[in-house]
């Protein structure tokens, strides 16, 4: 069961390649450039292409590619931006990423990862003011936005939101990776915030989709032996991909984390992670997104945040019609941390008034997305 396709199938207007296939698709079609907008393509192999074909107008954004074609190319009208040595990520690449992209080399240990190195990249560069490294985050930041409007063209997208804090091997856990499976087998692609806790679980849950329901009972099991991302990232991200190797092939899902965050590592349930720089350009991305509706497990300070952030455009209809929101266990968001009361009282006599629910139980919330029209 896979709600949105590996490589989503572009517009015809679509003047981007990100691929050697797309390019040579181009050359084979139109044998021209001109136009075009080439992303992160290694281009070394296909000089003759690049010194015979018009490419007046065309943009290169990071490919790889031979001096004499380069120069070449500049000299016909195009702009190229070389590729930038030394970073432990594409600023220019064009597609979001994948759990064994950010996890490779996790045998050596998680700082070996990319995912690692990144974040001590951005530790020794955010603070220091240089204008070449915000400009790096920033187009990388536009680059992941850019893909993951591209994977979503279609889907109908539940956002997920709950707190990193909950630990695999609890009851909590086990329920919203049950919510996960569900929205997924109901034809909905998930999204979460990447990270770990009521996130992975999220995640998770769509993996499991395709499976006998024994498989995520299962699998909920195997990953109790590492309960948290504290104090080793290293032993719980080798319990998912040990989930993944003795189930592959689960079902898909979108999670979007951040490096703003290092400390919480992504997870390796969710098949695209669109990775950012930038916490609040990832925080209102991810509710924007969610097409379909958002369900609110029980958190602290993030989750209200989030439900608030998602409650404004809804009140003010400033993205259309208002999408459901799903809030989970009355008790905590009536006694514990009062948000319904306050986000009812928002809601009274306006359009989202109809598109907002409080259940008691986890179970309920896939339905109530439904009744609420997502």
């Amino acid at each position: 069961m896979h709600p949105i396709p590996a490589q989503p199938p572009r517009p015809a207007h679509d003047h981007e390649i990100e691929s050697l296939a797309e390019f040579d698709e181009v050359v084979a079609e139109h044998g021209t450039l001109a136009g075009f907008r080439v992303q992160a393509v290694d281009l070394t192999g296909r000089t003759d292409a690049l010194l015979r074909l018009d490419s007046t107008g065309a943009v290169f954004l990071g490919c790889p590619m031979d001096p004499e074609a380069a120069a070449r190319i500049r000299s016909a009208g195009a702009l190229v931006f070389p590729p930038v040595p030394g970073l432990p990520f594409d600023p220019y690449r064009g597609f979001v990423y994948t759990p064994d992209e950010l996890f490779d080399a996790l045998a050596q240990g998680y700082e070996a990862t990319p995912d690692a190195r990144a974040y001590a990249w951005f530790q020794r560069t955010k603070a220091d003011g240089d204008i070449f490294s915000s400009m790096l985050r920033a187009i990388h930041d536009d680059a992941v936005s850019d893909a993951l409007d591209e994977l979503l063209v279609g889907a109908r997208v539940v956002g997920v939101m709950g707190g990193h804090a909950m630990a695999r091997g609890t009851t909590a856990y086990a329920g919203a990776a049950r919510l996960g499976r569900a929205l997924t087998r109901a034809g909905y692609t998930v999204a979460t915030g990447g990270g770990p806790g009521a996130m992975e679980a999220a995640n998770l849950g769509a993996y499991a989709a395709p499976f006998g329901d024994d498989m995520l009972e299962d699998a909920l099991r195997l990953l109790a032996k590492a309960p948290s991302f504290r104090p080793s990232v290293t032993d719980w991200a080798r319990a998912a991909f040990e989930v993944r190797e003795r189930w592959p092939g689960g079902g898909t899902s979108v999670g979007i984390p951040t490096w703003f965050y290092g400390h919480e590592p992504p997870n390796a349930f969710a098949a695209h992670l669109a990775k950012y720089f930038a916490n609040a350009t990832r925080e209102d991305g991810l509710l924007a997104r969610s097409t379909a509706g958002v369900v609110f497990l029980p958190g602290a300070a993030g989750t209200v945040q989030e439900i608030f952030d998602n409650a404004t455009p809804n009140y003010y209809g400033s993205r259309g019609e208002p999408t459901p929101m799903v809030l989970v266990d009355s008790a905590h968001w009536t006694r514990d941390l009062p948000a319904w009361p306050l986000l009812q009282s928002l809601a009274r006599g306006r359009a989202m008034e109809s598109r907002i629910a409080l259940v008691d139980r986890i179970e309920q919330a896939p339905d109530a997305i439904k009744r609420l029209g997502g």
